[in-house]
Protein backbone atom coordinates (compact mmCIF):
# COMPACT_ATOMS: atom_id res chain seq x y z
CA UNK A 1 0.00 0.00 0.00
CA UNK A 2 2.71 2.66 1.21
CA UNK A 3 4.66 1.17 -2.14
CA UNK A 4 1.53 2.10 -4.66
CA UNK A 5 1.35 5.19 -2.40
CA UNK A 6 4.81 6.69 -3.18
CA UNK A 7 4.33 5.24 -6.90
CA UNK A 8 1.65 7.17 -7.44
CA UNK A 9 3.27 10.66 -5.65
CA UNK A 10 6.21 10.35 -7.86
CA UNK A 11 4.02 9.75 -10.99
CA UNK A 12 2.04 13.11 -9.74
CA UNK A 13 5.30 14.92 -10.07
CA UNK A 14 6.07 14.16 -13.33
CA UNK A 15 3.26 16.46 -14.26
CA UNK A 16 4.47 20.03 -14.57
CA UNK A 17 0.90 21.57 -13.35
CA UNK A 18 1.69 19.56 -10.32
CA UNK A 19 5.36 19.98 -9.24
CA UNK A 20 5.00 23.64 -9.59
CA UNK A 21 2.23 23.58 -7.27
CA UNK A 22 4.73 21.20 -5.27
CA UNK A 23 7.60 23.06 -5.52
CA UNK A 24 5.78 26.79 -4.38
CA UNK A 25 4.18 25.33 -1.32
CA UNK A 26 7.49 23.00 0.01
CA UNK A 27 10.20 26.55 -1.05
CA UNK A 28 9.35 28.06 1.78
CA UNK A 29 9.12 25.67 4.69
CA UNK A 30 12.75 24.99 3.30
CA UNK A 31 14.07 28.35 2.92
CA UNK A 32 12.65 28.83 6.73
CA UNK A 33 14.33 26.00 7.99
CA UNK A 34 18.23 27.00 6.17
CA UNK A 35 17.31 30.23 7.95
CA UNK A 36 16.63 28.41 11.46
CA UNK A 37 19.58 26.25 11.37
CA UNK A 38 21.92 28.95 10.19
CA UNK A 39 21.14 31.28 12.85
CA UNK A 40 21.92 28.59 15.51
CA UNK A 41 24.60 27.06 13.50
CA UNK A 42 26.56 30.28 13.49
CA UNK A 43 25.60 31.34 16.86
CA UNK A 44 27.31 28.12 18.33
CA UNK A 45 29.97 28.65 15.91
CA UNK A 46 31.38 32.17 16.92
CA UNK A 47 30.19 32.49 20.36
CA UNK A 48 29.85 29.04 22.02
CA UNK A 49 32.83 26.94 20.77
CA UNK A 50 36.26 27.97 22.21
CA UNK A 51 38.80 28.66 19.62
CA UNK A 52 41.08 25.80 18.82
CA UNK A 53 44.18 25.71 20.21
CA UNK A 54 46.79 25.11 17.41
CA UNK A 55 44.59 27.03 14.91
CA UNK A 56 42.64 29.45 17.02
CA UNK A 57 39.70 31.58 15.71
CA UNK A 58 40.64 30.12 11.50
CA UNK A 59 38.92 27.02 12.81
CA UNK A 60 36.01 28.95 12.69
CA UNK A 61 36.22 28.29 8.15
CA UNK A 62 35.63 24.73 8.74
CA UNK A 63 31.67 25.33 9.49
CA UNK A 64 31.00 27.05 6.35
CA UNK A 65 33.80 25.14 4.36
CA UNK A 66 33.10 21.18 5.26
CA UNK A 67 29.16 21.55 4.84
CA UNK A 68 30.05 23.39 1.45
CA UNK A 69 32.44 20.31 0.32
CA UNK A 70 29.66 17.76 1.69
CA UNK A 71 26.87 19.71 0.12
CA UNK A 72 29.22 20.09 -3.37
CA UNK A 73 29.45 16.01 -3.87
CA UNK A 74 26.46 15.35 -2.35
CA UNK A 75 24.64 17.50 -4.78
CA UNK A 76 26.24 16.10 -7.93
CA UNK A 77 24.95 12.43 -6.85
CA UNK A 78 22.05 13.95 -6.98
CA UNK A 79 22.11 15.20 -10.57
CA UNK A 80 23.78 12.40 -11.61
CA UNK A 81 20.94 10.19 -10.06
CA UNK A 82 18.42 12.42 -11.78
CA UNK A 83 20.58 12.13 -15.17
CA UNK A 84 20.17 8.72 -15.03
CA UNK A 85 16.49 8.79 -14.35
CA UNK A 86 16.10 11.34 -17.74
CA UNK A 87 18.01 9.28 -19.55
CA UNK A 88 16.38 5.81 -19.06
CA UNK A 89 12.75 7.02 -18.70
CA UNK A 90 12.81 10.30 -20.45
CA UNK A 91 11.00 12.22 -17.45
CA UNK A 92 11.05 15.87 -18.19
CA UNK A 93 11.07 16.83 -14.65
CA UNK A 94 14.31 14.94 -13.98
CA UNK A 95 15.84 16.41 -16.77
CA UNK A 96 14.89 20.05 -15.58
CA UNK A 97 15.86 19.18 -11.80
CA UNK A 98 19.29 17.97 -13.31
CA UNK A 99 20.18 20.65 -14.93
CA UNK A 100 19.10 22.96 -12.35
CA UNK A 101 21.45 21.33 -9.70
CA UNK A 102 24.34 22.29 -11.40
CA UNK A 103 24.70 26.22 -11.16
CA UNK A 104 23.99 25.25 -7.13
CA UNK A 105 26.74 22.55 -7.19
CA UNK A 106 29.13 24.89 -8.66
CA UNK A 107 28.39 27.49 -6.35
CA UNK A 108 28.90 25.31 -2.99
CA UNK A 109 32.46 23.91 -4.58
CA UNK A 110 33.21 27.62 -5.17
CA UNK A 111 32.60 28.56 -1.16
CA UNK A 112 34.85 25.09 -0.27
CA UNK A 113 37.75 26.37 -2.55
CA UNK A 114 37.31 30.15 -1.07
CA UNK A 115 37.23 29.10 2.03
CA UNK A 116 39.88 26.25 1.84
CA UNK A 117 42.51 29.38 0.39
CA UNK A 118 41.66 31.76 2.88
CA UNK A 119 42.28 28.75 5.86
CA UNK A 120 45.26 27.36 3.95
CA UNK A 121 47.00 30.64 3.45
CA UNK A 122 48.15 30.65 7.77
CA UNK A 123 48.02 26.95 7.90
CA UNK A 124 49.79 26.03 4.83
CA UNK A 125 51.66 29.37 4.53
CA UNK A 126 49.95 29.13 0.42
CA UNK A 127 46.80 30.26 -1.04
CA UNK A 128 46.86 26.90 -3.43
CA UNK A 129 48.74 23.61 -3.45
CA UNK A 130 48.02 21.31 -6.57
CA UNK A 131 47.81 18.11 -3.83
CA UNK A 132 44.75 15.55 -4.96
CA UNK A 133 41.90 16.41 -2.87
CA UNK A 134 42.15 20.13 -4.16
CA UNK A 135 43.05 19.49 -7.57
CA UNK A 136 39.98 17.06 -7.59
CA UNK A 137 37.74 19.77 -6.02
CA UNK A 138 38.78 21.71 -8.77
CA UNK A 139 38.35 19.50 -11.40
CA UNK A 140 34.56 19.52 -9.76
CA UNK A 141 34.33 22.90 -10.35
CA UNK A 142 34.98 22.67 -14.01
CA UNK A 143 32.66 19.96 -14.26
CA UNK A 144 30.00 21.71 -13.62
CA UNK A 145 30.77 24.85 -15.56
CA UNK A 146 31.07 22.70 -18.55
CA UNK A 147 27.48 20.61 -18.14
CA UNK A 148 26.30 24.54 -17.83
CA UNK A 149 28.23 25.56 -21.16
CA UNK A 150 26.82 22.05 -22.68
CA UNK A 151 22.92 22.53 -21.77
CA UNK A 152 22.77 26.11 -22.47
CA UNK A 153 24.79 25.49 -25.99
CA UNK A 154 21.22 24.15 -27.11
CA UNK A 155 18.18 25.59 -27.89
CA UNK A 156 16.21 22.72 -27.61
CA UNK A 157 15.65 22.44 -23.59
CA UNK A 158 14.94 18.81 -23.77
CA UNK A 159 17.88 17.39 -26.27
CA UNK A 160 20.28 20.13 -23.73
CA UNK A 161 19.32 18.50 -20.93
CA UNK A 162 19.97 15.01 -22.51
CA UNK A 163 23.57 15.87 -24.24
CA UNK A 164 24.61 17.62 -20.74
CA UNK A 165 23.17 14.51 -18.51
CA UNK A 166 25.74 12.34 -20.41
CA UNK A 167 28.51 14.67 -19.03
CA UNK A 168 26.93 14.56 -15.93
CA UNK A 169 27.43 10.72 -15.31
CA UNK A 170 30.87 10.46 -17.27
CA UNK A 171 31.99 13.22 -14.95
CA UNK A 172 30.72 11.02 -11.42
CA UNK A 173 34.10 9.47 -11.57
CA UNK A 174 35.37 12.35 -10.27
CA UNK A 175 33.20 11.88 -6.42
CA UNK A 176 34.73 8.70 -5.36
CA UNK A 177 38.42 10.02 -6.60
CA UNK A 178 37.61 13.22 -4.59
CA UNK A 179 36.44 11.48 -1.37
CA UNK A 180 39.25 9.35 -1.28
CA UNK A 181 42.41 11.17 -2.47
CA UNK A 182 44.30 11.89 1.08
CA UNK A 183 43.79 8.06 1.51
CA UNK A 184 45.63 6.98 -2.06
CA UNK A 185 47.76 9.34 -2.41
CA UNK A 186 50.21 12.04 -0.04
CA UNK A 187 48.82 15.21 0.41
CA UNK A 188 48.61 18.26 2.45
CA UNK A 189 44.83 18.10 2.88
CA UNK A 190 43.94 16.99 6.12
CA UNK A 191 42.22 13.00 6.74
CA UNK A 192 39.19 12.23 7.14
CA UNK A 193 38.40 14.06 10.89
CA UNK A 194 34.73 12.85 11.02
CA UNK A 195 33.18 9.21 10.76
CA UNK A 196 29.73 8.61 10.93
CA UNK A 197 31.00 5.09 11.87
CA UNK A 198 33.93 5.12 14.32
CA UNK A 199 35.42 7.53 16.74
CA UNK A 200 36.25 11.03 15.33
CA UNK A 201 39.07 12.69 15.75
CA UNK A 202 37.14 15.89 15.92
CA UNK A 203 36.25 17.64 19.55
CA UNK A 204 32.91 17.00 20.56
CA UNK A 205 32.27 20.72 20.99
CA UNK A 206 32.59 20.99 17.36
CA UNK A 207 29.96 19.09 16.41
CA UNK A 208 27.08 20.70 17.45
CA UNK A 209 27.47 24.17 15.42
CA UNK A 210 29.07 21.68 12.24
CA UNK A 211 25.53 19.62 12.32
CA UNK A 212 23.53 22.93 12.73
CA UNK A 213 25.41 24.50 9.58
CA UNK A 214 25.83 20.75 7.73
CA UNK A 215 21.47 20.64 8.36
CA UNK A 216 21.37 24.61 7.16
CA UNK A 217 23.25 23.33 3.49
CA UNK A 218 20.74 20.83 2.98
CA UNK A 219 17.87 23.02 3.30
CA UNK A 220 19.74 25.52 1.26
CA UNK A 221 20.06 23.06 -1.28
CA UNK A 222 16.66 21.85 -1.29
CA UNK A 223 15.33 25.04 -1.44
CA UNK A 224 17.19 26.32 -4.29
CA UNK A 225 16.89 23.46 -6.34
CA UNK A 226 13.02 23.40 -6.04
CA UNK A 227 12.77 27.33 -7.16
CA UNK A 228 15.56 27.00 -10.35
CA UNK A 229 13.48 23.71 -11.39
CA UNK A 230 10.32 25.69 -11.53
CA UNK A 231 11.60 28.56 -12.52
CA UNK A 232 13.01 26.87 -15.64
CA UNK A 233 9.74 25.03 -16.03
CA UNK A 234 7.64 28.52 -15.99
CA UNK A 235 9.93 29.72 -18.55
CA UNK A 236 9.66 26.42 -21.17
CA UNK A 237 6.07 26.91 -20.61
CA UNK A 238 5.45 30.32 -20.40
CA UNK A 239 2.75 29.60 -22.95
CA UNK A 240 1.13 27.04 -21.99
CA UNK A 241 -2.42 27.49 -20.44
CA UNK A 242 -1.85 25.70 -16.87
CA UNK A 243 1.49 28.56 -16.59
CA UNK A 244 -1.08 31.86 -17.56
CA UNK A 245 -3.80 30.61 -14.99
CA UNK A 246 -1.11 30.10 -12.52
CA UNK A 247 -0.13 33.52 -12.92
CA UNK A 248 -3.35 35.21 -13.10
CA UNK A 249 -4.05 33.85 -9.97
CA UNK A 250 -1.06 35.31 -8.26
CA UNK A 251 -1.75 38.84 -10.53
CA UNK A 252 1.42 38.44 -12.68
CA UNK A 253 -0.11 36.94 -16.03
CA UNK A 254 1.61 38.38 -19.08
CA UNK A 255 0.93 40.54 -22.01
Amino acid sequence: MIWKTLKLWFHKLGSPPLFSQFARRVSPWLWAGFTICLVVGVYKALYVVPPDYQQSDTSRIMYIHVPSAWQAMLTYVVMAVLAAIALIWRIRITEIMAMACAPIGAAFTLICLATGSIWGRPMWGTWWEWDARLTSMLILLFIYIGIMALYAAFEDRRKAARIASVLVLAGAVNIPIIHYSVEWWTTLHQGQTIRLIGESSLHSSMLPPLIWMTIAIKFLFGAALLDRARNELLEQDQSKQWVQRELQARGMARA
